[in-house]
């Protein structure tokens, strides 16, 4: 089976293992920040990204900072979209893989920007306010 690439004006909140090709719109500057896990520190940025059907921005961290320059027109494997204050974000992940590809032919929708669209991170997850009276608990 070829592995399906999507366009980013078609990603959403529920988008799982993206294929997709892009175009490095713009970077932001290099933020250093510390895991509220562990507190060790990571650099981080957001890569404005896209295509002919739209921009989305694309969350890079550490040694994938090096992986990608402005102008530059990449393929994402297995990538993830995640919600950041309610708004898509595009991902690399542990399990994705990104590489440069040949050209600079494509034009890129910078109208449509996915990640400005605002969605409720609860949406799909069940919350329990507590138990009816059919609850099996005593």
């Amino acid at each position: 089976m070829a592995d399906e690439f999507v366009k980013i004006g078609g990603l959403s909140p529920k988008s799982k293992r993206v294929n997709t090709v892009f175009k490095v719109v713009s970077l932001e500057d290099i933020k250093n920040v510390r895991s509220k896990k562990d507190r060790t520190a990571h650099a981080v940025t957001e890569a404005l990204v896209g295509d002919d059907t739209g921009v989305v921005l694309l969350t890079l961290w550490d040694e994938s900072l090096e992986k990608i320059k402005q102008g530059g027109i990449y393929r994402l494997m297995n990538g993830y979209v995640s919600l950041f204050k309610g708004t898509i974000r595009l991902n690399i992940g542990k399990y994705g893989e990104i590489e440069e590809v040949e050209g600079t032919g494509l034009d890129v929708k910078g109208d449509n920007n996915v990640s400005q669209r605002i969605y409720d991170e609860n949406r799909g997850r069940r919350m329990y306010d507590g138990f009816s009276s059919g609850s099996f608990w005593p």
